[in-house]
């Protein structure tokens, strides 16, 4: 188990100048899975990282700046600590590469290592920044505008009730708020659900989402719980549950957890 008193968030750090992977620090998955109930469809996904603050020294020592996106593998055994992970994309700001598929190679390396696990890494360069990262909406029926009276203090599963009803729908909401686990901070997402089979009471999902409000939690945690209880209450052929994080430390976190895909082109949110 991994004891976070070891982990850089939260606390002053020094940030380095040179280049240096052992600022990585690896969190196991199976840490956060081990007190979830089994779903009962297959769980399978990925996490996609964007980073807007990436810069590095050329072969003549001129600075570049990027965006990189990184997408992990929610097979791998490992998730990436997010302090850890600023601090080392930091090291690299006065670090010269021959070329950008040698800083490409090596985040590839880096990555994979950490996690156990294959990591996609992409070095997006300014002129492509209007269109990868242009703003997009959610899709889907939002949820927010249902009335919600109370606010359960932890995530329950039984919240989530039965609307007599199937087919297939998306739902959103962009109220959804969890905590850092570790410096108790809050963080916020759009959730997007897509489901096909039993649907939901659209009001009981809003009730359920927003019990997460006080829960201290990573968010790839958050969402493979959610994945997790509504897959128990539902009778369901397919399910997808996707969050959408807001950036912190110019870093933004998209877990994506599905029945039946690993992953997605990423589509910016206006709060990222």
């Amino acid at each position: 188990m991994v004891d976070f008193r070891d982990l850089p968030l939260g606390k002053h750090t020094q940030y380095p100048d040179q280049y240096d992977p052992g600022q990585l620090r690896p969190i196991p998955r199976a840490q956060g899975r081990a007190g979830l109930e089994i779903s009962t469809l297959p769980m399978r996904g990925s996490d996609c990282w964007n980073a807007y603050e990436l810069s590095w020294l050329d072969a003549d020592g001129k600075p570049q700046v990027a965006c990189g996106q990184f997408v992990f593998s929610a097979d791998s055994t490992h998730m990436v600590e997010s302090k850890s992970f600023k601090l080392y994309l930091n090291s690299l700001n006065s670090t010269r590469f021959d070329s950008l598929e040698k800083l490409t190679e090596t985040l590839r390396g880096d990555l994979s290592a950490v996690v156990d696990g294959e990591v996609s890494v992409e070095v997006l360069l300014p002129a492509t920044w209007a269109d990868r990262y242009a703003v997009s909406a959610a899709d889907g029926i939002c949820l927010d505008g249902l009335s919600l009276t109370d606010i359960a203090a932890s995530p329950d599963a039984a919240l989530i009730k039965r609307s007599g009803k199937r087919g297939e729908a998306r739902y959103f909401s962009e109220l959804f708020r969890s905590c850092c686990p570790v410096t108790g901070q809050p963080d916020w997402a759009t959730i997007e659900l897509e489901c096909r089979g039993e649907l939901p009471d659209p009001q009981s999902l809003l009730a359920y989402l927003t019990s997460f409000r006080q829960n201290n939690e990573f968010h790839e945690q958050c969402v493979e719980r959610m994945f997790s209880d509504i897959s128990r209450r539902l009778n369901l052929e397919a399910l997808t549950v996707y969050a959408r994080y807001t950036r912190r430390g110019g870093l933004d976190i998209n877990p994506l957890r599905s029945s039946h895909e690993n992953s997605r082109p990423f589509r910016r949110l206006a709060r990222q």
